[in-house]
């Protein structure tokens, strides 16, 4: 990998970071960019769906069952426009989760990178096992 797409890689690492801050979720705040041939296509983060309150977590601080991850909302967004995800760089900064990756598969992502590990590694396990290019920027 080139030294100038590793610079890429890291900004628009960066990007989703301060994306994240848009979300009210207090246990996890997750950021999430598409983007094709340079262009950012989609963003998303983690939160309600549209019409339900800002509120993540329930009173035990638990995350409610439909809270929707900031990958399916950057690839619903995208599914919305006129743009295609297909052959699309994800960048996240949560390794995303099994449902998650599945989605990534489906919309014809080719590239992954990620900032945190998640305890579970069954995502990253998943695109890996498909061949999608997956790539860690650790801080």
């Amino acid at each position: 990998m080139s030294e100038k797409q590793i610079q890429f890689d890291k900004s628009y690492l960066e990007m989703a970071a301060v994306w994240a801050k848009n979300s009210y979720c207090k246990r996890r705040q997750v950021g999430a960019l598409l983007v094709k041939d340079r262009m950012i296509i989609s963003d998303g983060y983690n939160g309600t769906p549209s019409g339900f309150e800002n509120i993540c977590e329930d009173e035990d601080g638990r995350t409610k069952a439909y809270v929707l991850h900031a990958e399916a909302n950057a690839i619903t967004k995208v599914a919305k426009s006129s743009n295609s995800s297909e052959g699309a760089t994800m960048y996240v900064t949560t390794a995303p989760c099994l449902e998650c990756s599945k989605l990534i598969i489906q919309a014809g992502i080719k590239r992954l990178v990620y900032r945190d590990n998640y305890r579970i590694t069954d995502g990253i396990d998943l695109l890996a096992r498909v061949g999608i290019e997956i790539v860690n920027l650790s801080e």
